[in-house]
């Protein structure tokens, strides 16, 4: 089997998320299989490294699909530039790959980074309003860094899954959670080996409710240990939310390459 990795960027707003669904053919994942059966002229799976929630946007997501040898006659550069040609202008490939048959787009993955932007400055910003949560009121950003750190390391985060029947284990590592304000937008930057259904966007609006003085550190706390979601924030809305990059071990980084 010949297999080909996509690095995809895309604008989330108007698409019901990354994952292929039975109701709507309104996702990211459709738009692409559909245009790769217009290419090989049969269905062909594309896997993503993971799903993005309907209007979450992401700067490199990665996937991969196989196809028989004897149907791949087309160049990397080819793929891409089919893509490009019939996608809508808020999805776009930006680089096709050859990798080794082994590499699958989410079993491979190591670590994943994402991104909540904020807007807290004086005035809204009206050019970025569909890429940015708007709050009005005063951060403390000190608060909200040191929630940051009870938050790091290897736990169990059932109180920050929005699935409240998960079976499997809820338990993730979070290497680090960068708090950082530039001309009146706050970014909050997620780096972790795997993230649960809403985990950032939860673990967000916790964050948040620190830095609004509505939560204290000993309830952030509260909230880890008691593995409920009752305990933990609210569900930041998706419109600030960024898949940034996905990480590989060393070896398959090198054939997924950096563009």
């Amino acid at each position: 089997m010949a297999n080909f990795c996509l690095m995809i960027q895309y604008d989330g707003t108007r698409y019901n998320g990354w994952q292929r669904q039975g109701n709507t053919s309104n996702t990211i994942q459709e738009k692409l299989e559909t245009i790769l059966e217009q290419l090989y002229g049969e269905p062909v799976d594309l896997n993503g490294s993971g799903r993005t929630d309907a209007g979450v946007h992401a700067l490199r997501q990665i996937a991969n699909f196989r196809i028989p040898r004897i149907m791949s006659r087309y160049s990397c550069q080819k793929i891409q530039d089919y893509f490009n040609q019939y996608l809508p202008q808020d999805i776009r490939v930006l680089a096709v790959e050859q990798v080794p048959e082994r590499f699958h787009a989410r079993l491979s993955a190591s670590s994943k980074l994402y991104e909540y932007r904020i807007d807290c400055g004086e005035v809204a910003n009206v050019f970025q309003r569909r890429y940015l949560l708007r709050v009005e009121d005063k951060l403390n950003l000190e608060h909200m860094r040191k929630a940051a750190d009870l938050l790091t390391g290897t736990h169990d985060f059932k109180s920050f899954c929005a699935n409240r029947h998960m079976k499997k284990s809820t338990v993730r590592t979070i290497y680090e959670i960068a708090i950082e304000e530039n001309d009146g937008i706050l970014s909050i930057r997620y780096h972790g080996d795997g993230f649960l259904y809403n985990m950032v966007r939860i673990l967000t609006g916790t964050l948040l409710e620190v830095g609004l003085g509505d939560r204290s550190l000993p309830e952030v706390r509260l909230a880890l240990e008691g593995k409920d979601r009752s305990l933990a924030g609210f569900t930041a809305p998706p419109q600030g939310l960024f898949l940034v990059d996905v990480f590989y071990p060393a070896a398959e980084e090198d054939a997924v390459g950096k563009r």
